[in-house]
Parts: structure tokens; C-alpha cells; sequence
């Protein structure tokens, strides 16, 4: 506001007018101000109220009746005074909105700077990798660096808004690990519960029948699928040509959109061992006879999809369905075999031939296991002191280095591998959100609509649970942000080194912010190999899973995130027929962890930190396989494994 006042000077001697120690005299101050409204107008005040005029108040007479009366005079001071004070008001209040303005610049310039630091501190964990590690090999693990698609980064910079639905727990969790450098970790942390696990063992490799003629004809597979459950399909399909006697050609991979992998069975599996190890149960080739190659098979009702069979379908659909097309066309192709084969009921021997299959027949080529060797020494900082899996896995490249050096040999480094499931496939697929807003959805429905329109046309024609029911119920994978807050409160130390599966995590490196932050020895295959080592296999989906399914298996801890998911399933059924009660995996309770979670605004780090190891510790129970569930995964039953206790 600007305010104009108007000094009332003085008039000088000569006009016999007052010096500045006499009273202003009242014709003095209607000359020099002719009009006093004006001067309260500019000065923002009222006018004074005129008095009524007498005669004597004319200007001819000199003296008028203010010059002899002091209330006139005490008026105009009254005034003077008044004037001077809204002058010190005016000032005040001027310089009291400077001080706010003061106050308020130093604020915005406190905020900018934390902003700015809490940028390059994002910064510098986003590419932290780089900064702490040297060449795969090096005694200190380097940091995970996640690749990610371009077309997928935009929505990875939205993703950051689900941190923050979780960003207290963060801060309780960094504050903890801090906290908890000096305490031992929980005694079970890398334990399984070791009396009942160990009474079971490994005896799927042992037979009670006589071979398979393979006289019914020729069964043809292709899989379709990752690697893992191709792997499923090979072993299924095994299962039905022991059932229709039936002669199985070594299996084909069907190329997927998804994968765009063209992998084929030789470039993952050995097929001379494959074919050898089973022809005690089935006869195996490599390709049809030649009179049949030239077989329109689509034209004479020999192909069969999985449109045509029942998921888990049971063994006397297949004598009932298929034994016929056999018999008289002499082949059938199972055009996309997957889950085609019931766990229950199907006779012994038909399901030990199975795990036979998945455990013993199943063996990586040289090429994967040279590298996923590599793989192992380098997770484990160690080339002398093989895993109690890697024969298993790697073959001869588990036997120890022998170094010329005569010093003592260094201890190998345990570590964690953890499967986060959260590549965009199954994001998509779960119609669960992730924080990512109305932009995420969108991207997720055009992916839906390329790779997923079954479930497209499903969510058009049937009401289905909202995301939010399908969280409080268990069905969405992990995030990343809640993977690292359930490994924090199950007690892993931050100096703990950790082995991430895959590394296209949608959200990209921007959703791993919260794992490498709290856990900075974290490490992918991408990691520890270098471009030379992992040249071979790019572009070859399935042959980079096949590494990780090698670091998963033979880590001393594995933790999942999707417990349905298909490599850690069979990751975990690996190890648990191999690992001798001594390989632990967490399998976290999506359903009761859900429960957790939605109290992260309000629950304490102590309390949380309780309830998320008893939900964990009660998916370690050792148990036989549950009825009707996959042997892959749960191993210990009496086709896969002898339970030695019952024996003895």
C-alpha cells in the first residue's frame, strides 16, 4: 500500500509565520493546506467533522476564535500526532511483511536444498553398482544393476510413488539394520528344521519295472512357456508316453511372444544323457520316422492343443481320448503341452517316473554349467569350496580350483538369492495395481491386450475382484519395497549378500531403490559375469534363466515372492531333494503378509518385525506333499523320496 503524507512546512519569519518552536497557527495551516480532506484522503484517514462557523470566524479579522481557544489548537496537534503514529504503523507493518518475506525466502531455499541432496543421494544409489565393485571376481560384490526396457522407464519414474505408501516401514527398516550390525541374526535365519527334513532322501532314481516298447505309435511335444515350465512339460509329457506305450520324440519349444526365445531342447538340456537315463522306462528319438514326417498331422485329426485337454487332466482321459488317434494315425502332437497331467490320482511308478525325470534326467548343457559354475564361485567369493548342490547343477565344473598358492583358504561367503517375480508378464497377469496410477493401468491393459486377450475378454464379460481384493486375499506378487521390508524384519543383516533372479523388474531401476539402499551387497547374474562371459546367451531367454535357476538353487537361503510361480517352485523342490534338510527356503504367506502390510501407516517396526517372522516360520514346517500338489515342488513324498524313519 502506498501512502502519501504531507509535511506541513513552516512559514518563514517574514510572513510572520511560526519557527519550528512556536504552535502552528491556524491561518498558517489552511494556507498551506487548502484542503484537508485531500490530506487525509492521501494519508488513508477520514475527513474531520466541520464545526459550525460564527461570524467572528471570518478571515478578514485576523485572529479568529482558534487562535484564542486551546481546544482548536490541542485538535491540530491531536492530529500532527496521530499522523505520526500511522506514519510508525505504516513502517512497522512494512517491515514486518519484509521480516515474513525473509522468513519465507530462507525456507524455499532450506526445502530446495534437501530437495537437491535428496535427489543426487537417489542418484547415487541408482548407479551405486558401478561405484562399488570392480570386475566380476573382485573379494567385494558389486550392486545390482537392473536393465529395464525403455518403453517401461516412464512408468518406472511413477513407480515411485508406491515407496512411499511404504516409506515409514523404510525408514523403521534402515533404522534397524543400523541398530542391529552388532546383534546375531536369529539362530533358524539359515536353518531348516533340520531332525524331521534330513529322515528324507532322495530315491527317485530307483526302478521296479520293465522298459517301454514304445509300440502304440510316436507322441510329438512342443512346450510352450519359459524354461520352467517347459521343464514341467518334458517331465509330463514323459509320464503319458510310459502310460499309452508310446515311443516320445525328444520335445520342442514353441517360440513365444513373450519370451522370443528360440531355444531349442539341445540348447538347454544334455539329450544323450535325457534319452539314455529314461530308456530303462520309455523309448526316446530324436525325430519321426521319415514316413511319417510327410504327414499333414492338422489334416488327419493328429493334432491335439490344450483346448482339447483338461487342465491336470487324469490318466484315463488319455487311454480314453488319445490311445485311439495313436492307434490309428501311428503319432499325435500335444500342440502347447503344459499342466495336462493330474498329480492325483496317478499310479506309483507313473509319478516316480516323473521326478525321475525332473531331478535325475534333466541335466543343463556344458555350456550353462561352465558359467553357472562361474556364477557360484564369484556369488560365493570363493573358487575352492564348492556347494553341497553344484554336482547336481554344474556337473564336473563344481570340482574345487586347486590353486598353487600354499596359504590358508578363505571361508566361502554365504548368500541369499532371491526370486523377485515382478517382471511386467506377471504383473500384467495379476490385475493387481502397484502405485503407478492411471497411467500404470493403461499400460498394463495394452500389454493385457497383446500377450493376454483370453484375459482381456474376461475382465470385458465377468466381474472380477478389484485390486484391492486381490491384495487382501494374497494374489499379488511382492513388490520390491515389500520383498526388502519382509528379508529386514526375518533379520537378514544389511551386510548380507543377496542374489536377485532376473533382471527386467518392471519399474526398472527406479523400483529398486528400496532393495540396494538397504541392502547394498546385492548382486544379479549381469553383476558378477561380464559381457564376454554372458555374450553366448543373450537373446536367449531361457538359457539366462537356467543361470538363475543355478544361483537360486544352490544359494544358502533361497526366499521367494510369488510362491506360484514357476522357477521358484521348482528352485525350491530342487532343493529340498538335494539339500538334505540343510538348504532353507522362505515362503512368504502373501495372504497373512498382506494383513501386515495394509497396517504399515501405524504399526510399529518391534511388532511387525514378531509377525512377520511367525508368518514365515510356519511355511518352514516340514511336511509331506499335500494332496493333489505338484511333486516339483513338494518332493517329499514317497514316489520322490523315502522317508526314513517310517523305513526303519
Amino acid at each position: 500500500m502506498s501512502v502519501n503524507i504531507v509535511q506541513i512546512e513552516p512559514v518563514p519569519p517574514e510572513e510572520d509565520g511560526p519557527t519550528s518552536a512556536q504552535p502552528l497557527d491556524p491561518t498558517t495551516f489552511s494556507s498551506a493546506c487548502p484542503n484537508p480532506a485531500l490530506l487525509h484522503y492521501r494519508s488513508g484517514y477520514s475527513t474531520p467533522r466541520s464545526r459550525p462557523s460564527s461570524p467572528t470566524n471570518s478571515p478578514g479579522n485576523g485572529l479568529t476564535r482558534f487562535s484564542t481557544s486551546e481546544a482548536p489548537l490541542d485538535w491540530v496537534q491531536k492530529m500532527q500526532r496521530r499522523a505520526s503514529a500511522r506514519k510508525v504503523g505504516v513502517e512497522r507493518a512494512w517491515y514486518s511483511k519484509k521480516r515474513v518475506k525473509g522468513i519465507v525466502w530462507v525456507i524455499g531455499l532450506l526445502v530446495f536444498f534437501f530437495l537437491m541432496n535428496w535427489v543426487m543421494l537417489l542418484r547415487l544409489q541408482g548407479h551405486g553398482i558401478r561405484s562399488e565393485s570392480g570386475l566380476p571376481g573382485n573379494s567385494s560384490l558389486p550392486s545390482v544393476s537392473v536393465t529395464i526396457p525403455e518403453k517401461w522407464r516412464k512408468i518406472g519414474r511413477v513407480k515411485k510413488a508406491q515407496k512411499g505408501n511404504y516409506g515409514r516401514m523404510l525408514a523403521l527398516a534402515a533404522h534397524a539394520l543400523a541398530e542391529g550390525q552388532s546383534k546375531p541374526e536369529p539362530k533358524d535365519l539359515w536353518l531348516e528344521p533340520l531332525v524331521p527334513s534330513v529322515s528324507w532322501k532322495p530315491c527317485a532314481d530307483q526302478r521296479s519295472w520293465e522298459p517301454n516298447e514304445g509300440k502304440n505309435g510316436f507322441i510329438l511335444v512342443t512346450a510352450n512357456g519359459g524354461m520352467n515350465q517347459q521343464r514341467v512339460a518334458v517331465c509330463n509329457a514323459v509320464a503319458v508316453a510310459r502310460l499309452l506305450n508310446s515311443t516320445l520324440v525328444v520335445p520342442k519349444f514353441l517360440y513365444s511372444s513373450i519370451w522370443r526365445d528360440v531355444s531349442q531342447f539341445g540348447n538347454i538340456y544334455q539329450e544323450e544323457h535325457f534319452i539314455n537315463y529314461l530308456s530303462p522306462d520309455i523309448r526316446i528319438v530324436k525325430e519321426l520316422p521319415k514316413e511319417l514326417q510327410s504327414l499333414d498331422l492338422e489334416a488327419i485329426g493328429s493334432v491335439v492343443t490344450d483346448v482339447d485337454i483338461p487342465k491336470e487332466a487324469k490318466p484315463s482321459f488319455y487311454l480314453k481320448h488319445i490311445i485311439p488317434i495313436l492307434l490309428k494315425n501311428g503319432v499325435v502332437h500335444f500342440l502347447g503341452f503344459g499342466h495336462r497331467l493330474a498329480f492325483d490320482p496317478i499310479p506309483f511308478q507313473l509319478q516316480r517316473l516323473r521326478c525321475r525325470c525332473n531331478f535325475h534326467a534333466l541335466q543343463f548343457i556344458p555350456k550353462i554349467q561352465e558359467v553357472g559354475a562361474l556364477l557360484l564361485q564369484r556369488l560365493r567369493q570363493n573358487e575352492s569350496h564348492p556347494g553341497p548342490l553344484d554336482r547336481y547343477l554344474v556337473g564336473s565344473f563344481a570340482e574345487p580350483v586347486k590353486k598353487q598358492t600354499k596359504s590358508r583358504a578363505k571361508k566361502a561367503s554365504r548368500y541369499l538369492a532371491l526370486h523377485l517375480r515382478f517382471e511386467i508378464d506377471m504383473v500384467a497377469h495379476s490385475l493387481c495395481e502397484f502405485g503407478g496410477g492411471e497411467e500404470e493401468r493403461k499400460e498394463l491393459e495394452a500389454y493385457r491386450e497383446i500377450h493376454f486377450p483370453a484375459l482381456t475378454l474376461l475382465k470385458k464379460t465377468t466381474p472380477l475382484p478389484t485390486p484391492a481384493k486381490l491384495r487382501e486375499e494374497g494374489l499379488c506378487p511382492l513388490t520390491p519395497e515389500e520383498a526388502v521390508l519382509m528379508l529386514a524384519a526375518l533379520g537378514f543383516k544389511r551386510k548380507t549378500h543377496v542374489f536377485v533372479a532376473g533382471s527386467q523388474i518392471y519399474g526398472g531401476r527406479a523400483r529398486m531403490i528400496a532393495l540396494t539402499s538397504l541392502y547394498p551387497k546385492l548382486v544379479t547374474k549381469e553383476n558378477l559375469l561380464t559381457p564376454t562371459e554372458l555374450e553366448p546367451f543373450m537373446n536367449f531367454s531361457s538359457q539366462l534363466a537356467a543361470l538363475d535357476f543355478i544361483g537360486c538353487t544352490a544359494a544358502d537361503a533361497f526366499a521367494m515372492t510369488d510362491s506360484g510361480s514357476q522357477l521358484s517352485s521348482l528352485v525350491s523342490g530342487f532343493r529340498i531333494y538335494y539339500g538334505g534338510g540343510k538348504m532353507p527356503t522362505i515362503r512368504p504367506n502373501k495372504r497373512r503378509l498382506a494383513s501386515i502390510f495394509m497396517k504399515n501407516s501405524t504399526i510399529e517396526w518391534r511388532v511387525f518385525e514378531q509377525r512377520i517372522r511367525k508368518a514365515v516360520r510356519q511355511t518352514k514346517h516340514i511336511q509331506p506333499r499335500p494332496k493333489a500338489r505338484s511333486m516339483y515342488r513338494y518332493p517329499r513324498c514317497d514316489e520322490c523320496m523315502c522317508n526314513m524313519t517310517i523305513t526303519s
